[in-house]
């Protein structure tokens, strides 16, 4: 069955439920964004992952955009997770406290 077409009659199921269009999970969490710094199979580059942030995927995209842009990097948003290229921590936990963010720097 393609991933575009849609079941319209069928005897042989009970009630055929609607899944939503759009992605509007949240991750969960304890409510604290965390700050990782990270560099395995990177080739000793490292990235800042920003972790427990309770946005939905779009809202995580905007907000990766606006951070990329103060940092002045690249990086991208993977299962729920912010990847900022460089070591970035320190400048990202002051903006992430201005939007109303509990923020804590994990790890080393």
């Amino acid at each position: 069955m393609s991933k575009n077409s849609r079941l319209v009659y069928s005897t042989e199921q009970g009630r055929i439920k609607q899944t939503p269009t759009t992605n509007t999970h949240i991750t969960p969490g304890d409510g604290i964004v965390r700050l990782h710094r990270e560099s395995k199979g990177r080739g000793g580059k490292g990235v800042t992952l920003i972790k427990g942030v309770p946005l939905n995927e779009a809202d995580l995209k905007k907000l990766s955009k606006e951070l990329k842009q103060i940092c002045g990097t690249g990086g991208t948003v993977k299962d729920g997770i912010i990847e900022i290229q460089g070591e970035q921590r320190d400048k990202l936990k002051v903006t992430l406290e201005k939007k109303g963010y509990i923020v804590k720097i994990a790890g080393s």
